[in-house]
């Protein structure tokens, strides 16, 4: 990637998972001096070797990512890597995660509800007002969207095919819903569908539900996706857990789905016999 003249300073706000790696090695690439806000409990501390500047921070400290931002006189931010949701939740909530006033007013007054697309956007809202614009988190590392095509050898049987189309539709309607992004079916049916829990846990329990296995997991981007957070992520540990719970398809969105170590990736399903399929949405 050839350097990036208007990139001078880049915050990352990273959760988990490789692709915080993967956006920080972009922008290093690009000319960029890369401060990491790493989430604590969620991003990996080996960013620390790849930043310029690390600083640890709470989830619920929005407040405290806008101070370090302006501080170092930063005007571009990018979102990378999960976080669980459902760790929003719970009892104590308030005492464990210790929000500061920013993140209280938004989570409480600002929203009109919790869907991942409210609260990223009432996010990046805070951002803009104090001079912080959130960039597409794809930006740096676009070779790892998905190529459209069947990535594997063997093609989807007659009735794998018939599962991916029924499946499409409905993860484009969850994701027009903003509920979810992956849907589990056999034989056109729906074994289960993703929500707060996320895609791994839901892998997880339709392989409880379909203890014979062979179904088709599909994840796709949202009809509207706003491609400055939450795009759809798959890679190796994606194969290993469908794997394990007897899955035989996976269908993902091209050119809107990040894959992490694609070579790895297609070689991990063709050795399990899982066929993968990126398809251009629709």
């Amino acid at each position: 990637m050839n350097a990036d003249p208007s990139c001078k300073s880049l915050a990352i706000i990273a959760g988990a998972g490789r692709f915080p790696f993967m956006v920080v090695d972009g922008a290093k690439r690009a000319g960029c001096h890369v401060t990491v806000i790493a989430l604590r409990g969620f991003a990996d501390r080996e960013l620390s070797r790849r930043a310029d500047v690390f600083r640890w921070s709470g989830l619920a400290r929005v407040g405290r990512w806008i101070r370090l931002l302006k501080r170092a006189n930063i005007h571009d931010a990018i979102l990378a890597g999960s976080v669980t949701k459902s760790s929003m939740y719970g009892r104590f909530r308030l005492i464990r995660l210790l929000p500061d006033w920013t993140s209280l007013k938004l989570w409480f007054f600002t929203m009109a509800d919790k869907r991942n697309d409210t609260v990223l956007a009432a996010v990046a809202d805070e951002f803009a007002r104090h001079g912080v614009m959130m960039n597409e988190c794809v930006k740096y590392c676009p070779e790892h969207m998905a190529p459209e095509g069947v990535l594997t050898s063997h093609a989807p049987t007659p009735q794998q095919q018939r599962d991916a189309d029924f499946g499409w539709r409905i993860a484009k309607e969850l994701g027009r819903l903003d509920i979810g992004q992956a849907v589990a079916v056999k034989e056109t049916e729906v074994i289960a569908v993703e929500a707060i829990e996320g895609t791994d846990r839901m892998i997880e329990r339709a392989g409880q539900l379909c203890r014979q296995g062979g179904w088709t997991l599909v994840k796709v981007a949202k009809p509207e996706q706003d491609m400055r957070f939450d795009v759809p992520t798959v890679g190796p540990e994606t194969i290993a857990n469908l794997r394990e719970n007897g899955a035989k398809m996976l269908v993902i969105e091209a050119e809107k789905t990040l894959v992490v170590d694609r070579d790895a990736m297609v070689k991990a399903a063709a050795k399990c016999g899982i066929v993968v399929v990126s398809r251009v949405g629709e």
